[in-house]
């Protein structure tokens, strides 16, 4: 499989929206379904969908998505309740925050990942008993 058929295959869903390479957006971005960037944006970037971030994007936003498939520069915390999936040659730089991300070579990557727990893999949480009468 070729890496350009493998990268098309990561995202799920017809693209609704593209804010194309030139193009600038201040401000909040809220949506349903899937968004390509391959412009800039200054904001927040805030849905239950898929975001595709092209190479040629520039970024710095507070993310909050569903998936996020990077092949652009994202400057800014990201948090993604799916997966996060980043190419090259992305340049992120920032918290991320997902329980599954993928790091391709050739991509930099400067911040902290916080992968969480599964709630299936959480430990219990441990809570004193008292008994009646003491």
């Amino acid at each position: 499989m070729t890496k350009e058929k493998e990268r098309k295959e990561t995202v799920t869903g017809e693209i609704i929206a593209f804010l194309g390479k030139g193009t600038s957006f201040k401000g909040v971005i809220t949506y349903d379904g899937t968004v390509r960037i391959d412009g800039n944006v200054d904001g927040e970037i805030i849905t239950k969908g898929s975001l595709v971030v092209g190479e040629s994007a520039e970024i710095k936003a507070e993310i909050e998505v569903g998936s996020l498939v990077c092949g652009g520069s994202i400057n800014g915390n990201i948090v993604a309740f799916e997966k996060i999936q980043l190419i090259a040659p992305a340049i992120v730089t920032g918290t991320i925050k997902t329980p599954i991300l993928v790091i391709e070579e050739g991509v930099r990557f400067n911040g902290t990942v916080d992968m969480g727990k599964s709630p299936s893999h959480a430990a219990p949480e441990n809570h004193p008993t008292e008994k009646e009468g003491e």
